[in-house]
């Protein structure tokens, strides 16, 4: 069974999941702890029990030690453990219980812990900067490299892998390297052909199933952003996109269809891109043939919303198209260490 993780969060310097890899979290809550005295300096420092307080494996623990003593922060000693001074011949030695407190955690900090898997709390942010980079060319994604980035195992960083291979935003090629882009039109294209095809039908499908309170709720998110459009995002489209596609598709029992259209979603990427590279235009046309498809599904005519879903597929596409080549003559994002351009 794989660890809990903690948001660690200080009163002076809050330091948020998904913005550092877990072992420079660590270090950082440590290193202020311990500058600030909320640790005493003769406190003897395990990684057993930081792991526990934190809520992650041992490894992210054991780099965020060894980065604070090349710091001068933590010093050795004779015993096991780091003592949390950088002059350890001057304090004696106590194994004291670590407490909250001392870490500067949140009082309720428990009820902060993340139960997810590790692979699960990482995979989001993992795809976020494979599909930034698909656009820029291609990668080779260094498995070593990602674990060490993350602090987690091999076997973790595979898991991930292996997720966003089924989503076929990576592969693996003859040499068992990890592989991702270069996003083409022609696969974008290929995506739009396959979800025109299916998911009208799994619309069509689902669509009675369908509560009609959820569907005023969808709408009502709709013209929020139609109505203050300062609102609208990358993060607010993407909701949308979501409820249409995945939510309102939900009730199809064709499982290998379904995986076909979760194996497709390329354009969502780009138009993802787009939005956080540009925002969103003004006016844009996707919100209204949103509205329409629910119209449709609250007035029960489920083949007008499908037709009306295959429309905006089509339409999306040409739009898509158009922003992919806008993308293209973007620089080059910051990229993680873990993407290896191939050149």
């Amino acid at each position: 069974m794989e660890d809990v993780v903690l948001t660690i969060d200080d009163s002076a310097n809050s330091v948020q999941e998904g913005q550092a890899p877990r072992y420079a979290k660590i270090q950082e809550s440590l290193r202020d702890a311990i500058q600030s005295q909320r640790v005493p300096p003769s406190l003897v420092l395990l990684e057993g029990p930081l792991a526990r307080m934190y809520g992650t494996s041992r490894g992210p623990v054991r780099k965020a030690l060894e980065l604070l003593h090349q710091e001068g922060v933590i010093s050795r000693f004779e015993g096991r453990g780091f003592l949390a001074t950088s002059e350890a011949e001057t304090v004696t030695p106590e194994r004291q219980t670590l407490t909250p407190e001392m870490l500067g955690l949140a009082s309720d900090y428990k009820s902060q812990i993340d139960a997810r898997p590790i692979s699960d709390r990482i995979y989001a942010e993992v795809e976020e900067a494979v599909a930034t980079c698909l656009a820029f060319g291609h990668f080779r994604i260094v498995e070593t490299a990602l674990s060490d980035y993350y602090g987690v195992s091999r076997t973790v960083a595979r898991q991930v892998l292996g997720r966003l291979r089924n989503q076929r935003l990576v592969e693996k090629d003859n040499y068992s390297h990890w592989l991702a882009g270069p996003l083409t039109a022609q696969a974008v294209a290929e995506d739009f052909e396959i979800r025109a095809l299916l998911e009208p039908a799994a619309l069509r499908a689902s669509g009675p199933l369908l509560d009609k309170a959820e569907l005023e709720a969808m709408k009502a998110s709709i013209q929020r952003l139609i109505d203050h459009p300062e609102q609208q995002s990358a993060e607010s489209i993407t909701r949308l996109e979501q409820d249409l596609h995945q939510r309102c598709l939900r009730y199809y029992r064709n499982r290998k269809a379904c995986e076909m259209i979760a194996q497709s979603q390329l354009p969502v990427i780009v138009n993802r891109m787009f939005f956080q590279t540009v925002g969103v235009p003004p006016n844009e046309p996707l919100l209204r043939e949103h509205q329409l498809v629910l119209d449709h599904l609250l007035f029960g005519a489920f083949d007008a919303a499908a037709s009306s879903l295959q429309a905006h597929l089509q339409a999306a596409a040409e739009r898509t198209r158009r922003r992919l080549k806008v993308l293209s003559v973007f620089p080059e994002p910051d990229l993680p260490p873990y993407l290896l351009k191939i050149t």
